[in-house]
């Protein structure tokens, strides 16, 4: 039983797939419990050193379950649990020193959106498309939209997309910077791989504080940021493949000077 997302570590890679593709990966209360745990199990497993983050089915992500919201006789207690639990998987994956490549295919709505921008990198399918739809059904922005979209777009386009029924194509999406590249359908999985493969390849340790820095130092003070930074660098600084690797670029420095 997956209650809807799979988990796969190998090679340093971990991989979290949405698997829920009847109902377009709709988180349902199961697959928000799941989310917390796969968030908690994958961000301190010390073996893991990037993460891909992609869904089975045409779509990626369509949000919350409301299908199931509106049939369980959930009240709107359990739905603000769960919105905490899925919320505590954002932020566990978003604060973590470790990059996160999304692949993105079909539908991405609602809530779908905040899952989507837990992601430090996305590629989207050049199918893909973009909504909120929140207020159509009379709900309000959670899992991380109300942060997230206006930090990666900017706050009046992320109203124009929560006051409106607007729906962004992968071009558009890419334009507004929702997204860092678009490719074809059958590309989507391989430009994934190749990107986790090259943090994996390269200094992964590096690559993993830079996300966080970028991630945490949005809610904190210059003064704490600055800290945080020369602190982190100071630790990487000492760490063995870092001194490889500045020996080496010295080194080739040095070369490169001579006459």
């Amino acid at each position: 039983m997956t209650d809807g997302i799979l988990l796969h570590i190998e090679g340093g890679l971990a991989r979290v797939t949405f698997d829920r593709p009847a109902s377009l990966n709709a988180m349902d209360f199961p697959m928000a419990r799941r989310w917390r745990e796969v968030a908690h199990e994958v961000t301190t497993d010390a073996s893991v050193g990037a993460i891909i983050l992609d869904a089975n089915g045409p779509a990626f992500c369509a949000g919350g379950d409301v299908v199931a919201m509106s049939t369980t006789g959930a009240a709107g207690s359990d739905v603000t649990e769960t919105a905490h639990a899925i919320h505590d998987g954002i932020r566990t994956f978003a604060e973590a020193p470790l990059p996160m490549v999304a692949a993105v295919q079909g539908a991405v709505a609602g809530g779908g959106l905040g899952l989507m921008l837990t992601a430090d990198y996305i590629v989207a399918s050049e199918n893909a498309r973009f909504v909120s739809r929140y207020a159509n059904i009379g709900l309000t922005p959670d899992l991380g939209v109300s942060t997230l979209l206006p930090a990666a777009i900017g706050q009046r386009r992320a109203l124009q997309l929560l006051l409106q029924d607007r729906m962004l194509t992968a071009e558009e999406a890419l334009d507004w910077g929702l997204v860092a590249e678009v490719v074809a359908s059958g590309d989507l999985a391989s430009r994934v791989d190749e990107i986790a493969r090259f943090w994996l390849d390269g200094a992964s340790a590096a690559f993993g504080q830079a996300t966080r820095l970028v991630r945490v130092g949005a809610g904190r003070t210059f003064a704490e940021n600055l800290d945080d930074e020369a602190a982190t660098i100071g630790a990487a600084f000492e760490t063995p493949e870092a001194k490889a690797r500045v020996s080496a670029f010295a080194a080739a420095s040095a070369k490169g000077r001579r006459p």
